[in-house]
């Protein structure tokens, strides 16, 4: 549980777009929640005690923990460079942590060591712990097999060893996860979530992209891939800054409904894609929470949509309140922002048909995630027609919204004949890194336009 006072929590705001407009009878109500964090600590800003955010307070040391979970296996010697390029991204990471924060090194194979500092702790990052800790990866070789569950809970048993709020996580893999069940690494996953976030990258093209973005998303992280092996140190500095950023965890979406209303579901739709209905912890009778995980400098849009009862003309009612929850450590929970659903009934046809922009973007954008999914399976199923007709259909979402990062991915799978309408041809050869790597970023979407 975070246990930051007021003055050093990060500022929210909560803006809903919403077309609060029913027609007689009318009971679906969509709205875009977008939910911005300002003052926390992403390098070069100040956070609201007026230092740096890179900076520890006095007699305070950074409010974070991270654990590099680093793939072992004995794949990670083919190409032999993939060793040395782990090892040297490892290193940058390392350079990357803010003085004071609490870090460690795992070595991951069919079973999980510690690298640094070793011994069931965590050391605290200064000038002489960084440069132990790149002495250290010296000792990184690859051999044995992969299961990531057990890196996961050595990791989760390292972070619960600190006394900080934000716990990070970085984990690299080049391999499938072929050393433990499916249901292993699901209950290594369950009793992780919520303690702490983790970031998933796989490397090279011989891991499973699902397995990965499993990860991420269980844990509240990013998922990528790092086709080549020299892209691996950029990367992971970019992934560390990231995780140094951040100022508070543990923000929770908790959404309060009247008697009548139905939830019919939450997500998180920028930068990502991400399905959160299911994840809803009941705060009250009326109430429940959903995680967004830890926040620096940045901003994210949620799509809600609730189902109210049938109204008539005229008449109005909150359909929802959507408030920022922060929870404390003594179980009391302090409110960081919160804005308002509505719904009126109206006979005016114009204002009851029109749809929201917002939410006409991200339905778009839900929509084009799930319509790669489904065009790269059938694919990999030999049903081309539908692959043909699902990317198609992904290539005019993509085309609409101006995703131009996805148009660019989707454009090395098939060939794009008239992208407005959607007409495409599968390519014949498609490499494994340019279908991964749109499988994998499917998720990613762009900003409505303002």
């Amino acid at each position: 549980m975070a246990n930051f006072s007021k003055s050093t929590v990060p500022q929210f705001s909560v803006e809903v777009y919403q077309n609060e407009y029913l027609p007689e009878g009318g009971r679906e109500v969509n709205a875009i929640v977008t939910v911005t964090s300002t003052g926390g600590g992403t390098t070069g800003r100040r956070s609201l005690t007026g230092v740096p955010a890179a900076t520890a307070l006095p007699g305070q040391g950074p409010n974070a923990a991270v654990v590099i979970m680093v793939d072992c296996s004995g794949s990670m010697d083919y190409p032999p460079t993939k060793m040395r390029n782990a090892r040297d991204a490892t290193s940058a990471a390392i350079d990357t942590l803010r003085d004071g924060v609490a870090f460690a090194v795992v070595a991951g194979t069919h079973v999980a060591k510690e690298v640094y500092p070793g011994n069931g702790a965590l050391a605290v990052a200064d000038a002489a712990t960084r440069a132990e800790a790149k002495n250290a990866l010296r000792r990184l070789s690859a051999g044995g097999g992969t299961a990531i569950g057990t890196w996961l809970g050595l990791a989760d048993r390292l972070l619960a060893s600190a006394d900080v709020s934000i716990r990070h996580g970085i984990l690299l893999t080049d391999g499938r996860n072929e050393h433990e069940t499916p249901e292993d690494l699901k209950a290594a996953l369950d009793a992780c979530a919520g303690r702490f976030t983790c970031d998933a990258r796989g490397v090279g093209t011989d891991w499973v992209v699902k397995e990965v973005t499993g990860i991420a998303s269980a844990m509240l992280g990013t998922a990528d891939i790092v086709a080549d092996p020299a892209g691996l140190a950029a990367d992971f500095t970019e992934m560390m800054e990231n995780a140094m950023g951040k100022e508070v965890a543990d923000v929770a979406l908790r959404l309060w409904t009247p008697v009548g209303v139905e939830i019919k579901f939450v997500k998180q739709v920028a930068p990502t894609v991400e399905e959160l209905t299911e994840r809803r912890t009941q705060a009250n009778t009326r109430a429940g929470d959903y995680p967004t995980g830890s926040w620096g400098d940045e901003s994210r849009d949620y799509h809600v949509c609730v189902q109210v009862p049938e109204a008539g003309v005229g008449q109005e009612m909150l359909a929802a309140r959507v408030s920022l929850i922060l929870p404390a450590a003594d179980g009391t929970s302090q409110v960081l922002s919160q804005g308002l659903v509505r719904a009126v009934w109206t006979d005016d046809m114009v204002a009851s048909t029109s749809i929201n922009p917002q939410v006409a973007h991200y339905t778009g954008q839900a929509e084009l995630a799930q319509v790669i999914q489904q065009g790269l399976e059938a694919r990999k199923s030999g049903d081309f027609d539908g692959a043909t007709a699902k990317l198609g259909r992904a290539v005019q979402l993509a085309a609409d919204s101006g995703n131009a990062d996805t148009a660019k991915l989707l454009s090395k799978v098939v060939d794009v004949v008239d992208a407005a309408t959607g007409t495409v041809r599968l390519k014949a050869k498609v490499a494994d890194a340019d279908e991964m790597t749109l499988e994998t970023r499917s998720t990613k979407t762009v900003r409505v336009k303002k």
